[in-house]
């Protein structure tokens, strides 16, 4: 089934790996564990690391017992900032149908496309690393 809403490949990975982190808590975890935790390419798995170290998300450590965890708690970080962190600045889409013919403020879908885009980054602004891991931990038990 087809998705009108999409998020990048490495924004997903970027997402998931902080949850990893964040159960973690200051234990550091290889870039290979957390590949094969989550079924992704060591190598993309990388990138997005070196994303989140960059903005400060998470921190790294060499050597035999090095690796990643998150830099701050899970309580000060949201979902947005981890999302902006891999893909930069949350913009929204200028046309769910990809050929806008409008200029916007006529749009065939009416205010659907800037409500929805709204909706998005508040959801995504007021979730905590914290509340996200408290809601897996939930399902997990």
């Amino acid at each position: 089934m087809s998705s009108a809403l999409r998020i990048s490949e490495a924004a997903s990975i970027g997402l998931h790996t902080v949850l990893l982190l964040a159960q973690e808590g200051q234990q550091f975890l290889s870039a290979r564990d957390m590949a094969r935790t989550m079924g992704v390419s060591e190598a993309h798995l990388s990138k997005v690391l070196q994303r989140l170290v960059r903005a400060g998300i998470a921190e790294s450590a060499r050597g035999p017992h090095g690796g990643f965890r998150l830099a701050a708690g899970a309580e000060a970080l949201s979902l947005l900032a981890v999302y902006e962190a891999i893909d930069g600045p949350l913009r929204p889409l200028p046309c769910l149908l990809g050929r806008p013919m409008c200029d916007g403020k006529s749009c065939i879908l009416g205010g659907l496309l800037a409500s929805v885009n709204e909706q998005i980054r508040d959801q995504l602004a007021s979730v905590r690393l914290s509340q996200f891991l408290a809601r897996a931990s939930g399902e997990a038990q």
